[in-house]
């Protein structure tokens, strides 16, 4: 059967990206007027493709017919996911600096405090893992396939823990629970290892999991078996690529630091 690759114009999803990068642009152009080298510094070109990025992926996972092959097949709904959960959160955030989110900085550290322990980074970590594994259990996953309210819950879901989790790693405000070096790999490894093992799960069921795929016509030649394999083998492999993007991240982060604390010990040493 050939596959349906329509697009999919929901004027909700439509909006919530222009509105988004309407005022994410407004902001950037405001910093960037500063002018000389602290505009470029505080608002570069770099932070404004990030976020366009993020967008993008937002575009890609709802509007693109990438959201309609999502009902025909597995593999596709598992593209969704990850661009919700993972690719668009990080651009998003990596769009961000000090100086751009000033006007809601305070906001942003009220609400923290308010949050309590819900604001600490294992609390993310346990919310990331338990989305995951709940919305994969097959009544919730085929009810949200099946009710367009269950899915937009579902991609609300996704998209709100995504930002949560990768704020704590990537967010340019410091928090009151920010994460040492060690600390934040822990995070990303006891994260990224047990969404893992829900994505090798799904590539060895024998069996398929979810009645929703069984009952549509294949496309690309997949049968229900092989392309909840394939969906899940995207999965394993996106937390692995994305763990290891990360790590070597931290890792030059780390060592940054440490060679500026040591250029500062030298300096105080001079004086």
């Amino acid at each position: 059967m050939a596959a349906d690759t329509s697009w999919t114009l929901e004027p909700g999803a439509v909006l919530l990206i222009g509105a988004l990068g309407g005022v994410y642009i407004k902001r950037w152009r405001h910093v960037r007027a500063q002018g000389g080298l602290r505009g470029r510094r505080e608002a570069p070109t770099g932070r404004l493709l990030s976020f366009l990025g993020g967008l993008l992926a937002l575009f890609v996972a709802l509007i693109s017919p990438v959201d309609r092959l999502a009902d025909q097949a597995f593999t596709m709904h598992m593209v969704q996911h990850v661009l919700l959960l993972d690719i668009a959160p990080i651009g998003l955030i990596c769009g961000l600096t000090k100086v751009i989110l000033r006007p809601v900085t305070h906001r942003l550290q009220r609400l923290e405090q308010a949050a309590g322990p819900l604001g600490h980074p294992i609390f993310a970590v346990v919310l990331y893992v338990a989305m995951m594994w709940v919305w994969h259990v097959p009544a919730l996953y085929d009810a949200a396939l099946e009710h367009s309210l269950v899915h937009i819950v579902e991609h609300v879901c996704f998209m709100s823990v995504g930002l949560l989790y990768w704020w704590h790693l990537l967010g340019p405000i410091r928090s009151r629970h920010r994460l040492t070096e060690m600390g934040a790999v822990v995070y990303m490894l006891s994260t990224k290892l047990l969404v893992g093992l829900l994505g090798i799960g799904l590539t060895f069921a024998p069996e398929p999991l979810y009645a929703f795929y069984e009952h549509q016509a294949p496309i690309w030649g997949l049968n229900p078996v092989e392309d909840e394999s394939l969906a899940g083998g995207l999965m394993a492999f996106e937390q692995s690529v994305v763990m290891g993007i990360a790590l070597v991240w931290l890792f030059v982060n780390a060592l940054t630091a440490s060679d500026a604390a040591e250029r500062r010990t030298e300096r105080y040493a001079a004086r």
